[in-house]
């Protein structure tokens, strides 16, 4: 058997591979779960879309206080029971949906789930930029296809177990969710959670690198990246709460809906090697992805505002904004690790919950105005949206050049 520490050819380290395996196992089973809610909440508890933006809104409200706690607990607890705890909870609450059949039990166990994976996403991030640092760049986008495998994987059978029941997707969700718990809790065991330069040099990642306070002062590192996430996850959320009624409105629900996400995954993987290009030739600077991520999510709102008349008009969409979401997903982490050093735990939690308010808001807004309008509303907020994420992701690239360039002539003088 190979040691844990030799690399691949890629230059990818071989022990992150089992942890990028057991994530795809995971992303497939989560996804059998997270396209549909909005067809569950209107089809099997019959709620209007109204009540289904309700559920969103508070499945995003944790989140947003998830993400903060996990941000501020990395330090304190450590990644592999913050994590492995978490996820263990987060697959009771899933299996308990399998008896929550009505209302209130339902919204309870949805709350739940959202607050318990709102913590591990910032401390999962944490630990690739820290356990593999030289190669984070890269392993974020990895982790971030393989999640998508895992998205056109899951979804594309989520709609034929749920046109059985949809108890069945709840128990693969929930037993995915377990089995990641268990492997993370063996898995940070045997290969640490420093990188191997830390451990040489004896640096630890136990202790928090400056109080709460003082982070929270150092706004230009995180204001204007967090509006520009805010707006584009608000926008995003038009495809729960805005094209899945559209397509159950007009008879092809689950299916329908689930296919979309099937192609969304599919291409992810597909097209990594145009994005891989692109990130060489202009993409070097992690602002210009994201900047020109969100243009691409403009272009696609804009054209099924335009156009959504045929299901092939919403395809075009989706395959526009998997592009921009190909830019934009794994390099938000990317960008708060690499400029915010032993601070980042603190930083992802701190940007991804504030900007999961984007999320928080849509859903019921969403649902307001398609039980009111219908869809094409929705499909123009979420192009104006977008265009306004370029611009604070633009000036956000813009107000830190300026500073370190100012920073850099004080070092000189």
């Amino acid at each position: 058997m190979m040691p844990w520490g030799l690399r691949l050819p890629s230059g990818i380290p071989r022990n992150a591979l089992p942890f990028l395996l057991v994530s795809l196992i995971n992303a497939t089973g989560s996804a059998f779960m997270w396209p549909l809610i909005t067809i569950y909440v209107h089809n099997v508890l019959h709620q209007n879309y109204a009540a289904a933006g309700f559920v969103l809104l508070l499945q995003s409200s944790a989140g947003v206080i998830g993400q903060m706690v996990g941000g501020s607990l990395y330090h304190r607890v450590g990644p592999r029971w913050l994590i492995s705890g978490s996820l263990m909870i987060q697959a009771v609450a899933q299996l308990g949906l399998i008896v929550a059949r009505t209302w209130w039990p339902y919204v309870l166990m949805m709350t739940a789930n959202g607050f318990l994976f709102a913590i591990t996403m910032p401390a999962v991030n944490a630990f690739i930029g820290f356990r593999w640092k030289e190669e984070r760049r890269r392993l974020f986008t990895i982790v971030y296809v393989f999640n998508n495998m895992g998205v056109a994987i899951g979804t594309s059978l989520a709609g034929l177990l749920a046109s059985v029941s949809f108890s069945l997707t709840f128990l693969f969700n929930g037993l995915s969710t377990f089995l990641f718990a268990v492997f993370f809790l063996i898995y940070v065991r045997r290969v640490g959670e420093r990188s191997e330069s830390d451990a040489v040099t004896g640096e630890t990642i136990a202790q928090a690198p400056a109080t709460t306070r003082t982070l929270l002062g150092q706004y230009r590192v995180y204001i204007l990246m967090t509006i520009g996430a805010l707006f584009i996850w608000f926008a995003t959320s038009c495809w729960n709460s805005g094209i899945a009624p559209y397509l159950n409105q007009r008879g092809q629900g689950v299916l329908g809906y689930s296919w979309l996400w099937t192609i969304n995954g599919v291409l992810i993987v597909v097209m990594q090697p145009l994005i891989s290009w692109f990130n060489r030739a202009w993409g070097q600077s992690l602002v210009r992805r994201l900047v020109v991520g969100t243009l691409l999510y403009m272009v696609a709102f804009g054209w099924m505002w335009r156009a959504h008349g045929l299901y092939l008009d919403l395809v075009i969409g989706m395959v526009i904004g998997t592009l921009g979401e190909m830019l934009v997903n794994p390099t938000v982490p990317a960008l708060v690790t690499e400029t915010t050093g032993r601070s980042a735990p603190f930083y992802l939690g701190l940007v991804g919950g504030v900007s999961n308010a984007g999320r928080l808001i849509g859903p019921p807004l969403f649902g307001f105005l398609f039980d009111s309008f219908g869809v094409s509303p929705i499909l123009l907020i979420a192009a104006l949206a977008a265009v306004i994420s370029a611009i604070s992701f633009q000036c956000h690239g813009m107000l830190n050049a300026r500073v370190a360039a100012k920073a850099g002539q004080v070092t000189e003088g």
